[in-house]
């Protein structure tokens, strides 16, 4: 054996023996159940119920616990579901509060599950702090219940003032039962009124531009050229910089109004005036409040305004391990002093070199020392992928769950992920070589520049997708004569026919159409959906071929996503386009067996998310992703880079293999590795389908075929509105998922809880 990948793979099981053996976990397989798991309104499926038991009695003793658990497993379930056991196990079935926060889009799907579940349940949600305002508008805390299917506002109103005054024991007077209080990320942190700052230069070449009061520059954007009044509009907008000492710097370019009635945020209340007011406190997507934000810091304050503290994400890292400092701070922090780590940058530091991957990069420059032997140094560290197995041992084994889908394979249709590359047309392929090489000559000589390196990546991923429009690419270097940046030409992207419809977009439609044909839907991922809009762009090329297709856009509230994709159901749309990040979390796409990524981005918890929307409980037909880039192009080498990152982020989770141990070799972050490998044209003609095939090969060794007698047709056009369970057959499906050969029984039908009014969300994330 050479490698400690062969080494865990041949003793796998005498290892997973011997800790279990020296670490027996909480809940076994065959130890009874809570009693209250009895008496909830639907029954979770064994992995579950075994996930719901082992963190209720870890909740027992403990302050907080997470739940990892890919998309599609039930996290919202299980979490409301343990607060459940754990009050009727260890507190004697005594009233109980809860309060949730998930992001703006999941809120009445968050307010459903709670009153699906769990038996004389009573839902809140959290709006603001005002009792009064626009009649239009829901305002403070407001009772919802189900109608139809539909969530709607009926009941109790009321204020977090109020709630204060009264305390609990007042509250147990008004609500004798379960309670659960949800709020939104966005509302939770909803702050002071604010204003655009900055400055038009009065002289100069730049006379008449928006610049940054920071700098006195003109402000670029990453699509190129320089951002105008139109940009700010009602976004704040912030801009990272380099000074001229080296040193980089951050420039946000807003400010307090104070003309404007002053407000507080409603979880900022929380946290100073209601300190455990809330007996538990559930935060969805926790890997969207690890960072040192104003959502981030929210998670703090659930902790502190409840007795126990239940997180809940899909991918708890994105292959650093300082990814998990802030989450472990606020979840953990007598534990995170006990280590001698202090809260903030310096602490995280300290938590990189001591569980992370470091690499330390020494320059020394050439240069004329004739009065002086000293060399003039500069040493700086870079975070690369990775973490230590200390990482789960001391943080995570005794407090975290992990549950995937291959612990419910026997209730899921097979999941196929491939990668389809595209000869690019013969003018197209001419003229990105032609840019890729003056790019490439570019980031040589401005080695470093990590700015302009951003936007040439940017702009080598884009081309492809969008070869016109886009005319000259500027970049900004430093000039020391004149102590300052300043721009420089690096090419002119060549404008070709924007009514040909090229070879990337003609293999989506034939592959659509052939889908279509099988009667599956499609869901199509674009990245480049601003100025250059490639969603737009796909949307004319799909409709001009006969397909019937409608665009998601950010301006589609958040809380009325589910019902703009009931809408379109209802209108006979065939294809939805839209930003993998509108869709990212908790939306069900059951209806869309099918999702291309016709562009990735860079985002790793993005891609995993968006991946799964289809596969999940509930779905009956064999899920299909389908990754197209243009063939030796930066996008295959960002596909190609995606696909190691997943192998290392797949670690954490328990899942090892060989090619996610040899990728912690990798560079620090995706920029700088697709920038060296256009410079150094590094790993020529590898292929990303190659890397994605190792990750196909790591989940079948993790997962047997799962059957297919009991699936629907694929020919049928009409997706089914009910959950359906897969049977047993002899004949294993082509993609590696499958059922237990050896079961005795059958499962037991899911629940009960589609309905044809809301048929985008039959069951729950």
């Amino acid at each position: 054996m050479d490698t400690y990948y062969e080494y865990l793979r041949a003793f796998s099981q005498e290892l997973g023996a011997r800790i279990v053996e020296m670490y027996p976990p909480l809940q076994r397989p065959n130890d009874p159940f809570p009693p209250a798991l009895k008496t909830l309104l639907r029954q979770p499926l064994p992995a579950q119920a075994l996930t719901i038991s082992g963190v209720a009695k870890h909740l027992k003793t403990a302050r907080s616990a997470i739940i990892v658990g890919e998309c599609g497993t039930g996290k919202t379930l299980m979490s409301v579901a343990v607060a459940h056991a754990v009050a009727h196990t260890h507190s004697e079935g005594r009233p109980y509060a809860a309060i949730g926060m998930c992001p703006p889009h999941l809120v009445f799907k968050w307010a459903r599950e709670v009153l699906e579940t769990i038996p004389r349940a009573r839902a809140f949600l959290i709006y603001d702090l005002r009792n009064g305002g626009d009649p239009a508008r829901p305002h403070g805390i407001v009772e919802v219940k189900q109608r139809s299917g539909q969530i709607v506002h009926k009941g109790l109103k009321t204020t977090l003032f109020e709630l204060r005054t009264m305390g609990r024991a007042g509250w147990k007077q008004v609500c004798p039962g379960p309670a659960y209080f949800i709020v939104s990320r966005e509302t939770g942190k909803l702050s002071y009124h604010w204003k655009h700052a900055y400055t038009v230069a009065e002289s100069g070449p730049e006379k008449g531009a928006v610049t940054n009061p920071d700098t006195g520059c003109a402000i670029p954007r990453s699509e190129g050229g320089y951002l105008s009044r139109v940009d700010f509009a009602e976004k704040k907008i912030f801009e990272h910089f380099t000074r001229r000492d080296g040193t980089d710097g951050f420039s946000a370019m807003w400010q307090a109004d104070r003309e404007k009635i002053q407000r507080m945020a409603p979880l900022e209340y929380i946290g100073r005036y209601m300190k455990g007011w809330w007996d538990y406190s559930i935060a969805d997507e926790l890997h969207q409040l690890a960072q040192e934000t104003a959502q981030g810091n929210n998670l703090g304050v659930l902790y502190r305004c409840s007795r126990r503290l239940i997180g809940l994400t899909g991918t708890l890292m994105g292959g650093y391990a300082d990814d998990l400092f802030n989450l472990f701070y606020r979840m953990k922090p007598r534990q995170m002093v006990e280590e001698g780590l202090v809260a903030g940058s310096s602490g995280r530091r300290d938590f990189a070199e001591r569980y992370g991957v470091l690499e330390s990069i020494e320059k020394i420059p050439d240069a004329d020392q004739a009065c002086t032997r000293a060399q003039k140094t500069t040493v700086r560290q870079v975070r690369k992928p990775g973490a230590s197995p200390l990482v789960f041992g001391k943080f995570l084994m005794a407090s975290t769950a992990f549950v995937t889908l291959e612990d419910i394979a026997a209730y899921l249709p097979p999941y196929e992920e491939s990668v389809v590359e595209v000869e690019m047309d013969e003018e197209l392929g001419k003229a990105y070589a032609e840019i890729e090489q003056d790019i490439r000559d570019a980031v040589k000589k401005n080695r470093g520049n990590r700015s302009l390196m951003s936007l040439m990546m940017h702009r080598l991923l884009l081309y492809p997708d969008h070869p016109f429009g886009i005319g000259e690419i500027w970049g900004k270097r430093y000039d020391p004569t004149i102590g300052d940046y300043e721009p420089f030409l690096v090419t002119t992207a060549p404008d070709l026919p924007e009514d040909f419809v090229y070879a990337k977009e003609r293999k989506l439609i034939e592959d659509i159409r052939e889908e279509l044909g099988k009667g599956r839907r499609c869901q199509v991922y674009a990245t480049f959906t601003g100025e250059h809009d490639v969603a737009a762009r796909l949307e004319r090329v799909l409709r001009q071929a006969g397909l019937r297709i409608a665009i998601l856009r950010p301006t589609v509230p958040t809380l009325k996503r589910e019902l703009w994709y009931e809408k379109q159901l209802k209108d006979g749309v065939e294809v939805v386009i839209c930003h993998p990040k509108l869709v990212e979390t908790g939306l069900d796409l059951l209806a869309f067996p099918t999702l291309y990524f016709y562009e990735t981005g860079y985002s790793l918890h993005t891609l995993r998310q968006a991946s799964r929307r289809s596969w999940r409980i509930g779905q009956n037909h064999p899920v299909k992703v389908k990754f197209f880039v243009s063939k030796a192009t930066t996008q295959t080498t960002c596909l190609r880079l995606m696909g190691k990152k997943m192998l290392v982020a797949l670690m954490m989770e328990g899942k090892f293999s060989g090619e996610g141990i040899h990728s912690l070799e990798s560079d620090d972050d995706m920029m700088s590795a697709m920038a060296r490998e256009l410079v150094e044209r590094g790993r020529v003609g590898e292929s990303a389908d190659a890397v994605w095939a190792d990750l196909k090969r790591e989940r079948a060794q993790h997962m047997p075929a799962v059957s297919q007698s009991e699936l629907v047709a694929e020919g049928d056009p009409l997706l089914p509105l009910l959950p359906q369970v897969p049977g047993e057959t002899s004949q294993p499906a082509p993609y590696p998922v499958e059922s237990d050969p050896n079961r005795q029984q059958k499962p037991a039908a899911l629940w009960p809880t589609g309905h044809a009014e809301a048929a985008q969300m039959l069951l729950f994330a």
